[in-house]
């Protein structure tokens, strides 16, 4: 059974494929900041925003390495990994936008923004057909402590798993999901 959010992001992978089409070797993923309940855009996180906006714009003069979404639930970056010899590879600059935004969130409830539950990094792709996989990296309340080496690690170690290698060692705050099951909750984005 097909869900309208699985249908939208695979629309919505296709279309990024096409604005610029896969390096051999490359291949797309999501990665998603989504908020566990509530919103987390533009109305509700103006404060966030701003910050994120800003860290956008210092990223527009250099060759766009991904394609950032607004969504209610939370900001998507879809971008382009390189599966090779050494492994995945997902670019610095990636990671450090992810980074950005967790700590946007954070300093954007700091000043006001609502609500503020926790948010989840998830990485999740298009597999093989019609398959839908998906890993969630960790949640992260907005006083929580994180860094950008823990979330290089969580994602670096979903990534591997999202890619079949079963001997990723998972962090301790990262959990595995696949295609929700039926009766879960519509998760828009």
């Amino acid at each position: 059974m097909d869900r309208g959010w699985e249908s939208q992001f695979r629309a919505r992978m296709r279309e990024f494929e096409l604005t610029r089409a896969p390096r051999k070797g490359e291949v797309s993923v999501s990665l998603k900041v989504r908020v566990v309940s509530g919103c987390f855009h533009r109305q509700c996180s103006p404060h966030a925003y701003t910050l994120i906006d800003k860290e956008l714009a210092s990223r527009t003069s250099r060759r766009p390495e991904f394609t950032f979404v607004e969504h209610e639930s939370g900001p998507e970056l879809l971008v382009y990994l390189a599966l090779g010899t050494a492994g995945i590879t997902l670019a610095k600059s990636v990671i450090d936008l992810v980074t950005a935004i967790i700590k946007a969130r954070s300093e954007g409830i700091n000043k006001g923004d609502r609500p503020s539950d926790p948010v989840e990094i998830i990485v999740r792709r298009v597999g093989d057909g019609d398959k839908f996989v998906e890993e969630t990296v960790f949640r992260v309340g907005h006083a929580d402590p994180v860094g950008r080496a823990e979330i290089e690690v969580g994602v670096d170690a979903a990534l591997k798993r999202l890619f079949g290698d079963k001997r990723a060692k998972i962090p301790a705050r990262v959990t595995r999901r696949t295609t929700p099951k039926r009766g879960a909750p519509n998760r828009s984005g």
